[in-house]
């Protein structure tokens, strides 16, 4: 039929790698660890342990926690693994650092299950623009595992990409 609109993106095969589908779903919590420390600065680790001890820690079932400092108070490790010893038993995940890191460790975990096999020597999309954020981090590992094996890889939507990677 003259004139018929054609689907060339569905007809090809470039592929699509979608990183919001590594999205962890859950609950997330962030806790500033200064709040239990003198003035926000100092550790006091009788006062500390105490605080900790009486804390209600059930507030943070099922979901994943980023433990950080919003002060300039020098937190020895020790005090991030007490925190994350009563986290343990409740929460899904805990990182020591800020948000960010928290989405960026999930986005790791997810990303090393993959079956990345199914891209070689294939063009490959990684999209972008979505509805939930991904970690810069998050493009970057994807494009180092696919860069290997594809054999084109562009990045954004099918209408209008960015050429990243041509193996020769």
């Amino acid at each position: 039929m003259e004139g018929e609109i054609v689907n060339r993106v569905a007809n090809s095969q470039l592929q699509t790698l979608d990183l919001e589908q590594w999205y962890t779903p859950g609950a997330r919590f962030g806790i500033d660890i200064s709040q239990w420390l003198d003035e926000g600065l100092i550790l006091r680790e009788k006062t500390f342990r105490e605080t900790l001890a009486a804390h209600h820690w059930d507030q943070y079932a099922h979901g994943y926690v980023s433990l950080y400092c919003t002060t300039d108070a020098i937190v020895p490790a020790w005090a991030y693994m007490l925190v994350s010893s009563y986290l343990t038993s409740v929460a899904k995940g805990v990182v020591a650092g800020p948000p960010e890191m928290l989405e960026t460790v999930l986005f790791r975990d997810r990303m090393a299950e993959l079956d990345w096999e199914q891209y070689r020597d294939k063009p490959v999309i990684i999209k972008g623009c979505g509805k939930v954020p991904v970690p810069p981090s998050a493009y970057i590992w994807a494009l180092q595992r696919v860069q290997g094996l594809a054999r084109l890889v562009l990045y954004g939507e099918a209408c209008s990409s960015v050429p990243l990677f041509r193996r020769k």
